[in-house]
């Protein structure tokens, strides 16, 4: 039997207070306790993978340093955005207008650092893959590190620009008090939907297209191939193995990304304000989850991460000359 839910005041003394839906204790109990484990899952898992790839030397590869980018922004999300979250949408809100178009641009500017992240990987497997003499020349640690801080910088405009009727004057469009829902325009919302989704997931589906019919190519050349090879080719079949590898494993990182992104932004294609929709808690949900799911996938196909955690676990970084520890 459903539990009785009423309807409450958040600000009794104020006639345009919002109304909260009240589940029972045990329900509300249940709900945030497993959110907040999952939250807590995600933080620490995507911090363990900051410092691996930080504290490691022979980690600070340009594939690694953009793989810390995503990390970043994981972690965000798992220590600021869904704790964020829980409290939005089990509470009323009572930290004032600011606070609210503040917590509101952090979504923004963490959410679109992600998604400029995972173009950028793309990127990078379509250069090693698909044009692997040049990737040495054309992809250096100077031009990712160039290419990271352009990502979050333009992230960060982009918030400026997607937040700006919010952010010259906090709670302009809030319907009572006691909410903290962003409403934003046609445009802002027709923008939105172009920029963070439809243009970055083509270049993402476009770039992987190439990637797999590529990969597929080689794999095979490898197989009819691999009794030919002579002591020094198999040095470089082993690095095309690891190649191979890689984009295998950036491609389930992909499709992850695209079957938690997708239900968000579809439903937006109906509805432009998803957040003031019946569907919004889940749909949020569901798209904060990829940032938990992120470094599960690391933790199965990559060898170097569950390394790693064992170091950090047993605190072996803390002894000196750990960081020179060979961990490939």
């Amino acid at each position: 039997m459903a539990a009785q839910e009423e309807a409450e005041l958040c600000f009794p003394h104020l006639n345009n207070s919002c109304r909260r839906i009240t589940s029972s204790l045990s329900k509300t109990v249940l709900l945030n306790t497993l959110l907040s484990f999952v939250a807590l899952i995600t933080a620490i898992l995507n911090l363990l993978i900051i410092i691996s790839i930080s504290h490691f030397r022979n980690l600070h590869t340009t594939t690694n340093l953009l793989l810390l980018s995503l990390a970043v922004s994981d972690f965000l999300v798992g220590f600021v955005l869904m704790p964020g979250e829980i409290f939005r949408n089990t509470a009323c809100w009572f930290l004032g207008d600011i606070m609210c178009s503040l917590y509101s641009y952090l979504v923004c500017q963490i959410v679109s650092g992600s998604i400029g992240s995972i173009v950028l990987i793309s990127f990078d497997r379509y250069v090693a893959i698909c044009h692997p003499l040049h990737y040495v020349t054309r992809i250096t640690l100077r031009r990712v590190k160039c290419c990271i801080g352009m990502c979050w910088l333009s992230a960060g405009f982009y918030s400026i620009f997607y937040m700006k009727d919010e952010l010259i004057q906090p709670g302009r469009r809030k319907s009572c008090f006691g909410d903290c829902t962003l409403v934003i325009s046609y445009v802002t919302g027709t923008v939105d939907l172009i920029l963070s989704f439809i243009f970055p997931v083509s270049i993402i589906i476009l770039l992987y297209i190439k990637v797999f019919i590529v990969a597929l190519s080689q794999a095979r050349a490898m197989r009819s191939h691999i009794t030919a090879f002579t002591l020094h080719r198999s040095v470089n079949l082993a690095q095309k193995r690891s190649e191979l590898k890689a984009a295998r494993t950036l491609g389930v990182l992909i499709v992850v990304y695209l079957m938690c992104y997708c239900p968000y932004y579809s439903y937006s294609l109906v509805e432009i304000n998803v957040t003031s929709t019946a569907y919004a808690p889940f749909l949020i949900f569901l798209f904060y989850f990829n940032s938990c799911l992120n470094p599960l996938i690391y933790a199965l196909l990559y060898p170097w991460f569950r390394k790693a955690i064992k170091l950090i676990v047993t605190l072996q970084i803390l002894q000196p000359g750990s960081c020179e520890v060979n961990i490939l």
